[in-house]
């Protein structure tokens, strides 16, 4: 359980630095996507190959597998998205409707019984995000594409938490990222045909930070976190991933000042958003030392 914790934060902080690589590449929102997880299929096919894996399934464990790939690559086109359209800070901040997103779709996708603190916590963040999009209009659209791409995150997450108890994480990572890879690349002409852009290909920077990007930002982030869904509940998994918000704000501020383009709305929505994070963890921490006990007994 503790290493489980381990890689769940991990992810986290180079999921932080995955808005900033993505303000920094020039290209737009779908070339962007493209070109990394296609270089992460590479990346993880290479090392699937150095170990030696089992990498051959059947047919319809494959499409069992690619299916959650094609949403996180979903998920990826509108939260670039909405960064483009407004800024990191905004982004970010949207990924915490993840938690509220998965509440309601897990038991209704899975028939389970709805928490109803998972909710209460969930509405928490709600609040921030709305007193965000009110009070702060030029950002609206960035709001919009955020909260669409938490949707797909909070369904990517669902999906997968039965997979990875079947299937080991890398090879997860590579029908999926290649999944994506196969698709995005098939409908790119037509997205491009709506979304026209100068620049097809990246530049010298571009294509550093796209490295960096794929390496560390989504092989070794999605290997830890299909890893921390091994152990942990899929709520807490999405509800802890609000802290990405923290990390990228932080270095946003850091990089971009754009701390200087923001009023005090935002600074009360996001500190709505920390809470929901700090009250999700002392219930799971609760709940995990009940369960301690129990089994002890």
């Amino acid at each position: 359980m503790r290493n489980s914790y381990i890689y769940l934060h991990l992810s986290v902080l180079l999921a932080g630095f995955t808005a900033i690589l993505g303000k920094l590449i020039d290209l737009n929102e779908g070339l962007l996507v493209w070109y990394r997880i296609a270089l992460s299929t590479i990346m993880l096919g290479a090392i699937l190959i150095f170990n030696r894996s089992r990498i051959k399934y059947t047919l319809k464990e494959i499409i069992n597998i690619s299916i959650p790939g094609i949403i996180i690559t979903i998920h990826w086109l509108f939260f670039f998205g909405s960064i483009k359209h407004s800024n990191v800070a905004i982004g970010t901040i949207c990924f915490g409707l993840t938690g509220f997103f998965t509440a309601i779709l897990q038991p209704t996708l899975k028939k389970g019984k709805i928490n109803k603190n998972e909710i209460l916590l969930s509405i928490i963040t709600i609040f921030g995000i709305a007193m965000i999009f009110h009070f702060d209009t030029q950002y609206q659209l960035g709001i919009i594409l955020g909260t669409i791409s938490s949707v797909f995150s909070a369904l990517y997450t669902i999906y997968n938490e039965s997979l990875v108890k079947k299937y080991e994480a890398k090879l997860m990572s590579f029908y999926q990222l290649g999944a994506g890879t196969i698709v995005l690349g098939l409908i790119m002409p037509l997205y491009l045909k709506f979304n026209p852009t100068d620049y097809l290909f990246p530049n010298g920077k571009d294509s550093m930070y796209i490295f960096i990007l794929a390496f560390f930002c989504t092989v070794i982030l999605y290997v830890l976190f299909n890893e921390s869904l091994k152990k942990l509940s899929v709520f807490t998994v999405n509800l802890t991933y609000n802290l990405e918000p923290i990390y990228s704000i932080a270095l946003a501020f850091i990089i971009f000042k754009e701390h200087q383009q923001l009023n005090n709305y935002f600074f009360i929505g996001i500190s709505l958003v920390i809470l929901s994070v700090i009250l999700q963890s002392f219930l799971a921490f609760r709940k995990f030392k009940a369960s301690s006990k129990l089994k002890v007994q």
